[in-house]
């Protein structure tokens, strides 16, 4: 199987960096299996889990709020606004991004910026309801 440089950077710290044979990527115009030689594109994340096959067997999960995918033949480097492994995520860390945004979007007076808020909410709250599912399964 061909393979790919692949990061994952959040502010804090580089979640993951090296070869991959796909990636799937939740972007604001929908989720995106990335493979090797794909069409250089930019694209915006919504909230979501990003799913990293290392080996034709194994994969690693993340969870991403916001950022930005760059794509190109060789490699794929995500810029998250807030990533953190999948398995440090849990309800309350959801409640909290949902109660931050949510601040946010109260004390926020731009109008551009209550509609960014609004759709982060939208997807954070969405995001919980799967994650929550998900671990129930």
């Amino acid at each position: 199987m061909a393979t790919f440089k692949f990061e994952l950077v959040s502010p804090e710290r580089i979640l993951f960096s090296g070869d991959v044979v796909s990636v799937i990527v939740p972007s604001i115009e929908g989720e995106m299996t990335v493979l090797a030689g794909h069409a250089p594109l930019v694209a915006t994340l919504k909230t979501g889990i990003v799913f990293v096959q290392t080996t034709g067997n194994n994969g690693k999960e993340f969870f991403v709020n916001g950022g930005l995918v760059e794509i190109n033949a060789a490699s794929t480097t995500i810029l998250a606004e807030q990533g953190r492994f999948l398995e440090d995520v849990n309800a309350a860390v959801l409640d909290q991004e949902i109660l931050s945004a949510e601040t946010k979007l109260t004390g926020s007076q731009d109008e551009d910026e209550k509609k960014r808020l609004h759709d982060t909410l939208v997807q954070l709250r969405e995001f919980k309801h799967v994650f929550e599912t998900r671990k129930a399964a």
